[in-house]
């Protein structure tokens, strides 16, 4: 095995080749970044180590340069500064992960560990670069929410406490639960996600718990349950809110004792588990109808991280939209842009399936694009319905000219007083409150408005 370790602290790179030589390795040092891409060009590598900040080429020049020669070949960066952006940036780059200076060794010899058990068991035909899984992009922009979501990841991240993370399909919250764990004292520990939707409640408790032998009919062996795999590391257990009253009893038992029972054992079994849990539902309002246990509440949020839906974000949008492009060209072999029209239209959009429903469309359309310009009138209905002179139209209309302003203010005031209705059903002091106005501010507007 080849190990490419690219540091310019001889101290560091004096540290892991001793270690990985210990352990059968081939090791090759790079002093700088430059004679690391020139290592990367002249051999095949098993795994890449290497620095963020080097002289003549950074880390990240380090990475791209392996994703394009050696791209089945896992990169994993090292940085003094432990900023999460950084870690963001490299794993959306295709990092396999990172580690924080000063490291111990065993943490990297894991992190090796790990990436080569990966791509070990990873089938060729399907080895591609990172597009296989880019979830992080959830966490590409500028925006002043979502730079808070990322300043309160590097707050709690360190923190052994349980996290609540909340926000709707498509916002990012296993990445937000993988980046806690990357940035945790249990990085190179076990990060185990459980979909809790998504398995059937007459085996959620095995699966989470595990089972002994002959425990039920149809357990042939004993199973180690989720909490004895995270055992050491970090448990993800999204849309928690799916879990029903009984098991919520037994979740909080094993989060109070630190302690987890299989299925058909008699003695409990100690365990050391961070929990993160997720939901995209209101909990708070599920324990007044008495649907989910109040003191599982608590306990799950100790500390509360709210991921902004994608509306909440339109800044971030042309960001996105241009990082999920230029990928998707990449994989394709197409160089198709969008015009900004199309853009316009997608700043205005409510965007209900959030990160995921825009990489979606976007690949749908370059895949279907006839020509190399996606245009307004490629875009699906939902998001050129005729609403009248509104704000989009106004916004896509100013970019091809001068627009009619009073015509255009009215039109906008007269769509936005429709959508208040249509979400107060009508009520007229609810669609006032809706629009910040008095109710009879609201009655005259519509009057003369001749609504």
């Amino acid at each position: 095995m080849n190990v490419l370790v690219a540091d310019d602290d001889p101290g560091v790179r004096v540290t892991l080749r001793c270690l990985f030589e210990r352990r059968g390795f081939s090791v090759i040092e790079a002093a700088d970044g430059a004679e690391a891409i020139a290592r990367l060009n002249s051999r095949q590598l098993d795994v890449v180590i290497t620095d963020l900040v080097m002289p003549k080429a950074t880390g990240f020049d380090v990475l791209r340069r392996a994703r394009e020669c050696q791209p089945t070949t896992p990169v994993i960066m090292l940085t003094a500064e432990g900023s999460i952006r950084e870690c963001v940036a490299a794993i959306q780059a295709g990092a396999f992960n990172f580690l924080t200076k000063p490291f111990q060794p065993s943490d990297v010899e894991e992190q090796v560990r790990s990436a080569l058990s990966v791509r070990e068991s990873t089938p060729r035909s399907s080895r591609l670069p990172v597009e296989t899984s880019r979830p992080q992009v959830a966490l590409v922009g500028e925006s002043k929410v979502l730079r808070e979501v990322l300043e309160g990841i590097e707050r709690i991240a360190g923190s052994p406490s349980s996290v609540l993370i909340t926000g709707e399909s498509g916002t990012g919250k296993e990445v937000v639960a993988r980046l806690l764990h990357g940035s945790s004292q249990r990085v190179g520990k076990p990060f185990i996600a459980v979909n809790c939707g998504a398995i059937p409640e007459s085996l959620i408790e095995s699966e989470l718990f595990g089972h002994a032998k002959g425990a039920f009919t149809g357990a042939s062996e004993a199973r180690q349950g989720k909490f004895l795999q995270a055992d050491g590391g970090t448990l993800f257990l999204d849309e928690i809110s799916e879990l029903k009253l009984g098991l919520q009893v037994k979740l909080l038992r094993v989060l109070q004792e630190r302690e987890v029972t299989p299925v058909g054992e008699a003695a409990p079994r100690t365990i050391d588990v961070r929990i993160i849990a997720a939901t995209n539902r209101d909990l708070e309002a599920m324990v007044k109808e008495g649907t989910f246990r109040q003191d599982l509440f608590f306990r799950l949020d100790v500390l509360p991280l709210k991921l902004p839906a994608l509306r909440d974000r339109h800044e971030d949008i042309p960001i996105l939209a241009a990082h999920f492009l230029e990928e998707i060209n990449r994989r394709l072999g197409r160089e198709v842009t969008i015009s900004q029209d199309a853009l316009t239209l997608m700043q205005f959009y409510d965007w209900p399936g959030n990160v995921r429903e825009m990489e979606n469309l976007i690949e749908r359309l370059v895949v279907m694009s006839k020509g190399d310009v996606i245009s307004a009138s490629d875009l699906p209905s939902r998001m050129q319905a005729d609403r009248g002179p509104g704000l989009v139209e106004a916004s896509v209309a100013l970019t091809r000219g001068a627009i009619n302003l009073p015509t255009t203010l009215e039109g906008i005031e007269r769509s936005l007083i429709e959508q208040a209705l249509r979400q107060s059903e009508g009520n007229k002091t609810r669609a006032a409150v809706l629009l910040g106005v008095s109710r009879t501010t609201l009655i005259d507007k519509m009057k003369r408005l001749g609504e």
